[in-house]
This record gives structure tokens, C-alpha cells and sequence, in this order.
């Protein structure tokens, strides 16, 4: 005679505590060193325009987790835009917790990453919710242009018109991006502004109370 022991059911929600969601995917953080500096520019200046707003989250080259319980339905994008959530420094991004996909996701690709970026992670991206999409080439080695956009509209990508200057409109963020002395950069079209990272204002900061005390020495 065999003899079956039944076995208490665990509830989902202690389960789900035992899934371990990893920090990190092994992947280096960035492919060249100017993928790292452009990478850096673009999360600190949104960092620092979105400073006094509450209520938006910028990172980048943080694991997104998408799908409770598989830790193996991850992406990392490289910089990403969240509204509507708290402005608070996380491990880790867990959509299921969050309650909202980001808003804005700009990946700096490669040859080595040109598959996923135009293909698996675009159509991610799309399932997500994620309302635009931008892919940049930083060594131009493929992407014709180098600076692409995406808008979703009706659960489909459909690319953004550049303007006559080669800048792509951001509706989600309110600002442009263009490409500028090779670099890829973001500025405001109410004022034309380029948005500086702090490194930048700081110098500029500098430059003037420089100028300022030359005219007072004359």
C-alpha cells in the first residue's frame, strides 16, 4: 500500500519572498568609454532637471524586473525615466511593486547589442507600456541616423520625425535631443537651453564669477 502525505500549501506570498531578484545581470556596465561618459551626462542632467519634481525617477543600468516570481524576466536599460513614482534611490526596479513601467527609455547600442535594441528589447519595451523609446549610436558604427525615436501608439512603436536641426522631440519628458559635437545631448525648447550635468554648471558657474571679477579689476 503506498502511502501519499499531502503537503501544506505555501500562500504565493511567502514563496515570492524566497526569489532572489539579482542586483546585477553579469554584463559590464557599458561597452566603450563613451558609451559610460554619454551614459552618465544624460542620467545626471535629468537628474538635475527633474530635481524639484517629486514625483520622477531617473536612473539608468538598473534591473527591471518585470514578472513577479522570475527573476530571469529582466532588462536593464541604460537610462530611464519613471513619472508618478517616489524619487528615492533603489536596488533594484520591481514593476509589480512600482505599479508603472518607465515612461522614457534611451539605449546607447552597439554592434554587439544592435539585435536587442532594435529587436527584443523594442518589442519589450512595447509590451511594457514604455511611451517612448530612443536608440543611440555613440560610435555611429551601424544606427542610420544614429539618433532614433519611437513613440507608442496603439501598443506599436512608430518612429518621431526628426526636425530640421536633427533634434527628436520627448512629449513624455518635454525636452529635445540632438546630437552635438558627437555627443548626444538634451535641451529644453522652451528657453534652447542645453541641460548641463552638474560638472557642467559648475563650470560655467565659475567662468562667469571669473569674468565678473576681471570687469571689476578694470
Amino acid at each position: 500500500m503506498t502511502i501519499t502525505v499531502s503537503q501544506p500549501k505555501i500562500p504565493s506570498q511567502l514563496i515570492s519572498t524566497r526569489v532572489i531578484y539579482p542586483e546585477t545581470d553579469g554584463r559590464p556596465m557599458t561597452e566603450t568609454d563613451k558609451h559610460r561618459r554619454e551614459l552618465t551626462a544624460l542620467i545626471e542632467a535629468l537628474i538635475a532637471f527633474f530635481k524639484n519634481v517629486p514625483d520622477v525617477y531617473v536612473s539608468g543600468n538598473l534591473m527591471l524586473y518585470y514578472e513577479e516570481g522570475n527573476p530571469t524576466a529582466s532588462v536593464a536599460p541604460d537610462v530611464f525615466v519613471v513619472k508618478g513614482v517616489a524619487k528615492k534611490e533603489r536596488r533594484i526596479y520591481k514593476l509589480w511593486e512600482e505599479g508603472k513601467a518607465p515612461d522614457v527609455v534611451i539605449e546607447l547600442t552597439s554592434r554587439s547589442t544592435r539585435l536587442e535594441d532594435l529587436g527584443s528589447k523594442r518589442a519589450l519595451y512595447a509590451e511594457l507600456g514604455v511611451a517612448e523609446y530612443f536608440i543611440y549610436d555613440p560610435h555611429r558604427e551601424y544606427l542610420k541616423p544614429p539618433l532614433q525615436g519611437y513613440r507608442l501608439e496603439h501598443g506599436e512603436y512608430v518612429p518621431i520625425a526628426a526636425d530640421a536641426q536633427g533634434k527628436l522631440f520627448s512629449q513624455v519628458l518635454g525636452l529635445a535631443l540632438q546630437i552635438v559635437n558627437d555627443d548626444l545631448r538634451l535641451f529644453d525648447p522652451r528657453t534652447g537651453n542645453l541641460l548641463m550635468t552638474p560638472q557642467e554648471a559648475q563650470a560655467e558657474v565659475e567662468r562667469l564669477r571669473a569674468e565678473l571679477d576681471k570687469r571689476q579689476q578694470r
